[in-house]
């Protein structure tokens, strides 16, 4: 591996440094957007009945805003849940703002080295080949073994350089449409918990601990048309 890393020259070093940095981000984000962490299933469940059972205090909602970031968002509504529904969607829109920002934390690097790294292969191709001509006009076509190392240069840098692009491009995608997934879910779960807290909708927690519909409020006369 390090005599590969010799001939490939100076451009070499930045992208195996892209590389780690690669590999650090694509363990980290596949730790902090799993789906446990961010969206528990049975958080809002459990939320509504502390809202009907009365238990709802400052230090619940403390450690709801800490335990996850749909915690973050739900504990957000909860606090403003008194000044009306238009003001308690407002304050969750503004926690889901902060928590996708997390949720999307070391992307824009990894979509960098994604991008990055085949340029570095090709500036190390183009280099591999000057040193080629070079030694043609030196030293003409004779010495095969000084033509076969430039050549040799500019193929290890291409290859390093996609190596490290293809799979950081890969999970670059894989985490956007990840964190897409989590921003739609957590979407869902705040809808349901402001419909219920400002009674639009009852609901009670199903066998999963998430709340879910049982009948929408509507006036007796128009129940009664139907």
């Amino acid at each position: 591996m390090w005599e590969l890393i010799s001939a490939g020259g100076w451009l070499m070093l930045p992208i195996v440094l892209s590389s780690v940095v690669a590999v650090a981000i694509v363990f980290e984000r596949l730790w902090a957007l799993r789906s446990s962490r961010v969206a528990p299933a049975n958080l809002l469940g459990q939320v509504w009945r502390w809202v009907k059972e009365g238990q709802l205090d400052a230090s619940r909602l403390k450690s709801l805003r800490a335990d996850s970031p749909l915690g973050e968002i739900l504990a957000a509504g909860l606090s403003n849940t008194r000044h009306g529904r238009e003001i308690m969607k407002e304050s969750i829109q503004e926690a889901a703002t902060k928590v996708i920002h997390e949720l999307e934390r070391y992307l824009n690097t990894l979509g960098t080295i994604a991008a990055i790294t085949p340029l570095l292969g090709l500036l190390g191709t183009v280099i591999g080949m000057i040193d080629v001509f070079t030694a043609v006009m030196v030293q003409g076509t004779g010495n095969t073994a000084v033509l076969a190392g430039g050549i040799s240069k500019a193929l290890i840098t291409t290859a390093a350089g996609l190596t490290v692009a293809i799979p950081a491009l890969f999970f670059h995608r894989f985490f956007v449409r990840r964190v897409d997934e989590l921003v739609v879910a957590m979407e869902q779960e705040a809808t349901k918990l402001v419909e219920v807290v400002q009674g639009n909708r009852d609901a009670e927690p199903n066998g999963n601990g998430s709340a879910t519909r049982a009948a929408t409020q509507r006036p007796a006369s128009t129940a009664k048309g139907n």
